[in-house]
């Protein structure tokens, strides 16, 4: 009798478990589906250039588009936008350049964040090219520029003037354990 209560109270456990998983698991696509209807966390959307060029441009209105980079610490790159402030009319495309460095001796792979503040802009701030898309892996000290082709939407409100495009470079999923890998190796050496 009482090893049945055990086994039902494992099973409850076991499937509590893989329910949190399953939950952890998806928390991401559905959060990121959430901020892409509403908005927050500043996410910005993304456009066809065709879409873009049949919007029109807003020739008597200009924004001020200013850009920030940021690099999480466990990734050894150096990153910075070739621009740091850009005046566009709503409705047109603008291109800007991003130069990203690889300071490791080794290849890496990392992963651009992009947002928007403030955060209510990013609902008008489309991009139609970006290295945010996919991962960029990086050689061993290979330096690269990297394109954003965006368009400011020509719905903005009128009190938003100015925006800041950040992005923010974390090391891609599978870099992290080699990293770690390679200062335990070198810790090792060391000892």
């Amino acid at each position: 009798m009482k090893d049945q209560g055990i086994i039902g109270t494992t099973g409850k456990l076991t499937a509590l478990a893989f329910l949190m998983f399953g939950f952890g698991y998806l928390l991401v696509p559905i959060y990121n589906v959430f901020c892409d209807l509403t908005g927050i966390n500043g996410k910005t959307g993304t456009i066809t250039q065709e879409q873009a060029i049949s919007a029109g441009v807003d020739e008597q209105r200009l924004v001020t588009v200013e850009f920030d980079t940021n690099v999480n610490g466990d990734l050894p790159w150096y990153f910075r936008p070739k621009t740091h402030k850009l005046q566009v009319h709503p409705g047109e495309v603008s291109d800007v350049l991003f130069v990203v460095e690889n300071q490791a001796g080794r290849e890496i792979a990392g992963q651009a964040i992009p947002s928007v503040a403030p955060s209510q802009a990013s609902l008008y701030f489309n991009k139609t090219e970006c290295f945010c898309f996919t991962q960029q892996t990086l050689a061993p000290h290979e330096r690269k520029e990297m394109l954003v082709r965006f368009i400011v939407d020509k719905k903005l409100p009128e009190e938003i003037s100015t925006l800041t495009l950040s992005y923010t470079f974390f090391m891609a999923p599978g870099e992290k354990q080699t990293a770690i890998d390679d200062k335990e190796n070198k810790l090792q050496q060391e000892i």
